[in-house]
């Protein structure tokens, strides 16, 4: 009967404890439960993934964002990792409802123990619940919430869903987040391509991501991958020969960086600023893919281009002497370690690398790089370097190597072939940029020498003096007004006082020839004729008129400097100038950005819609000037303009690039052509467009100052140098097919000039060259282009002196005028009317 009694008294305890557990469950539930999130979320959850930058083909180009992920559909996750995270993580994995109660009581007995719930007993779906919703503080209140989301998660997802988030999710170290990351970061594959060993050695990485990471600990790493693997064969995931051959592999394990197909940083970060300006921080996190309008081949051609006469500049003007002097020659030499900890503190620039002197003699130097490997530095591959004394002057060339270069210096070298040679980070600097002239795709752009040694993107930032490069943008306004290219100007020297200042705008070389055609004006680069011609029209014209090409207004100064190129765009806005005038006189807008796509299969978000050339239009919606000009005024040593200027469609261009606004919510992926304004006749851009060939080709009797673009073999090119005062810019900008690049040299440092060596620095001989050897590339698979002549535009056969129509005698030539303005008069030989020159021969004018 007693016996009965306790039992009945202990039944009632259970029952009542029973009773009082369950309504503290569901008032703790009712409780925790309150302002959960919504797990039916995690369905079409966005798991944080880095923004990509690619080319227009595809190609990686840099990836932005702190977590390396590359999201996985769970049919694309092999079985061997799921079994060996199941393994590793959660055996009781597709038995449990979202929590394990075996796991939670041994939590509970250890946290007691411990005075401290350090274990967890997390399920794989606690720990999506857990990284998903919850903070990861370590608290009973914590852990309840958890619970309840997983069982909630367990009701409302497959465990095929939880795996697959569990997976793309988790941190694995080294910046890989999920599988697929971290497949790559460790060993190079993609998941399908992991073997039995690996994928344990991923699966006991989750736990502990920085003591297990194989990299930085590899015997802790070897050590919980054989764990897992004892594990995978308890669990008959494995066979016992599978797990015999699988412990006995080396860990095998590197790091593998973002598999970045070409590098082009000056684009990756003009993109990467354009979609932290859209999107803010979101940009690093949401998967976007944007394609740049850029391709490999151009870039690349661009980049080493513009760094290899970059070099060679550097180089025409001396050496500067080591970076830095370590020890003395008659010093004990340092040891390889304070070598190596001081080499460490340098990088590579441009394939210009550090290195430290070991040895010199007459003929060879030896030094060691960062790696700690040792070279040769051969005299022939150092003899260039005659010591700097300024940007004018060098002195003479080494006689032995150790003339130059000591023991103890740290010094900069680059490798050419299998030959290493002394070398040195440029002083100077350069930028180019390449534009399709139909509709403002760039196709290559470099804004320095090395994105690594300066940030600052000179193609887009730095505003430079033009030079002479301004002059086919000032003669195209006085085409506008009646001039042609057969106009005579007068290349005759030009003096104007105003008071006590005297300016005297001066040709280079400081020769003057007389009377000459406004093309052969042109094509030498005449300084005065270009101050003739900016009188005929007047300076606020002129001025105005520029803005047709997208030159900001605020930048166009209103006095004659302005003839000889004193104001300052970016080799960018230079681009859009010039494509003006080869695409028929369009204003196209620059952009980089092609399309943008999500990564959670939502596709485009934008297509990029260029403003196009329309080569089938007509003139009527041109802007066209209405005021005529007359020659009688440019004589006139005034600064007064000479004419009104005409009423013109305000042609604001704030903005060179494109940034367009983006509403991911209705996606703009219309691609309807539509056409750029139209603010130059077709008929005069063709004119100019013919001119700036013959700055390449020439005449009959003289030669244009970009010769040097007669090596490409083609026709259809075309350009124009510039170089300012001092040569502290020197330019060159041209065409071929449908392609425009500027291309721009200077100090960043506006007062150093470029100075001369066995000659001047100019834009002919400086920076000509550079945009010859990117053009080889990027015309190369361009079929050559015929203009189409437009209807307004006549050809007409002229007297070369005079360019009125030929007499009997005449030396004649084809020249295009606009219907009307072509010449009436006739040409006439004059007799008797001779120059001498300053040394007393003579010859006649006619």
């Amino acid at each position: 009967m007693i016996l009965i009694r306790v039992l009945k008294i202990i039944l009632k305890l259970f029952i009542g404890l029973f009773l009082c557990g369950l309504v503290i469950g569901i008032a703790g539930y009712a409780h925790y439960s309150k302002d959960l999130p919504d797990v039916a979320t995690l369905k079409n959850v966005k798991l944080q993934t880095p923004m990509q930058v690619l080319s227009k083909d595809g190609e990686l180009i840099a990836i932005f964002g702190e977590r390396h992920r590359t999201p996985l559909k769970y049919d694309e996750i092999p079985p061997v990792v799921v079994n060996a995270v199941i393994a590793t993580e959660d055996a009781r994995f597709y038995e449990h409802f979202g929590i394990d109660p075996i796991g939670i009581v041994r939590a509970m007995y250890i946290g007691l123990k411990q005075k401290g719930f350090s274990q967890g007993g997390s399920t794989i779906t606690q720990q999506v619940a857990k990284n998903f919703f919850l903070t990861p503080e370590k608290s009973i209140t914590r852990k309840v919430k958890e619970m309840i989301l997983a069982i909630r998660m367990e009701k409302e997802l497959s465990k095929e869903e939880i795996m697959a988030l569990y997976l793309n999710m988790i941190n694995f170290g080294s910046r890989a987040y999920g599988v697929a990351a971290a497949s790559y970061t460790f060993f190079g594959k993609t998941p399908d391509q992991l073997t039995v060993d690996e994928a344990a050695l991923l699966a006991g990485l989750p736990n502990a991501p920085s003591a297990y990471n194989p990299i930085s600990h590899p015997e802790r790493a070897l050590t919980r991958r054989n764990w897992v693997l004892g594990r995978m064969l308890d669990q008959s995931y494995i066979t016992q020969a599978e797990y015999d051959e699988a412990i006995k592999k080396p860990l095998g394990a590197s790091y593998h960086s973002p598999q970045i197909e070409f590098s082009a940083p000056y684009v990756a970060e003009m993109a990467r600023q354009f979609m932290y300006d859209k999107f803010g921080e979101n940009a690093y996190t949401d998967g976007y893919k944007v394609y740049t309008t850029i391709s490999r081949t151009d870039q690349i051609a661009a980049t080493e281009t513009v760094q290899k006469h970059i070099i060679d500049y550097d180089m025409r003007h001396g050496y500067r002497g080591a970076e830095k002097v370590l020890w003395q020659p008659d010093e004990t030499p340092w040891d390889i370690e304070q070598i190596h900890q001081t080499l460490n503190k340098y990088i590579c620039y441009g394939g210009i690398c550090p290195a430290v002197v070991m040895t010199s003699s007459d003929k060879e130097a030896t030094a060691v790089l960062s790696d700690k490997s040792n070279i040769t530095i051969e005299y022939q591959n150092m003899k260039w370097a005659r010591p700097f004394i300024s940007d004018t002057r060098q002195g003479a060339y080494p006689r032995k190597v150790s003339d130059t270069i000591k023991a103890g210096q740290l010094i900069w070298v680059k490798k050419t072939g299998d030959n290493w040679e002394l070398s040195q980070i440029p002083a100077v600097n350069a930028a180019l940029v390449s534009l399709d002239s139909d509709n403002g795709a760039i196709k290559a752009i470099v804004g320095g020498y090395d994105f690594n040694l300066s940030k600052f993107n000179r193609a887009t930032q730095a505003l430079r003096q033009l030079g002479s490069n301004i002059k086919p943008f000032i003669y195209t306004s006085t085409l506008e007004q009646g001039l042609t290219m057969a106009t005579l100007l007068n290349d005759a020297p030009i003096v104007r006082s105003a008071g006590s200042a005297t300016w005297r705008p001066k040709n280079s070389p400081p020769t003057y020839a007389g009377p000459l055609r406004l093309r052969i004006g042109l094509g030498m680069s005449k300084n005065v004729m270009m101050v003739r011609a900016l009188r005929a029209v007047g300076i606020d014209y002129a001025a105005t008129y520029l803005e047709r090409f997208g030159f900001p207004k605020e930048n166009l100064s209103h006095n004659e400097s302005l003839a000889l190129g004193s104001a300052s765009f970016t080799p960018l806005q230079v681009a859009r100038a010039y494509s003006v005038i080869t695409n028929g006189g369009y204003l196209i807008t620059p952009y980089l950005i092609e399309k943008i796509e999500e990564n959670d299969g939502k596709g485009v978000i934008y297509q990029h819609q260029p403003l196009i050339a329309c080569h089938n239009c007509d003139d009527d919606d041109v802007i066209v000037g209405e005021t005529s000009v007359s020659l009688d005024n440019v004589e006139n040593e005034s600064n007064e303009s000479g004419n009104e200027e005409p009423e013109q469609e305000n042609l604001k261009a704030d903005d060179d690039l494109v940034l367009p606004d983006i509403d991911t919510e209705n996606k703009t992926t219309d691609v309807t052509p539509k056409y750029a304004p139209h603010t130059v006749n077709s008929g005069i851009a063709f004119i100019m467009k013919d001119g700036l060939r013959s700055i390449v080709f020439g005449g009959s009797d003289w030669q244009g100052t970009a010769w040097r673009v007669k090596a490409l073999g083609r026709k259809d090119v075309g350009g124009k140098t510039g170089t300012t005062n001092s040569s502290k810019d020197v330019w060159f900008s041209g065409f071929g097919g449908n392609i425009v690049t500027p291309v721009w040299m200077g100090f960043d440092d506006h007062r150093r000039d470029l100075g001369r060596t066995f000659r001047a620095e100019a834009g002919a001989v400086t920076a000509n060259p550079i945009w010859v050897d990117y053009m080889k590339v990027a015309l190369k698979d361009v079929p050559v282009k015929q203009d189409v002549k437009p209807d307004n535009v006549i050809s007409v056969t002229i007297d070369q002196k005079t360019g009125l129509l030929p007499s009997s005698g005449s030396k004649t030539m084809s020249e295009y005028f606009i219907k009307g303005t072509e010449p009436t008069g006739y040409a006439t030989k004059e007799v008797g009317t001779k120059v001498t020159d300053s040394e007393g021969n003579t010859s006649e004018l006619f």
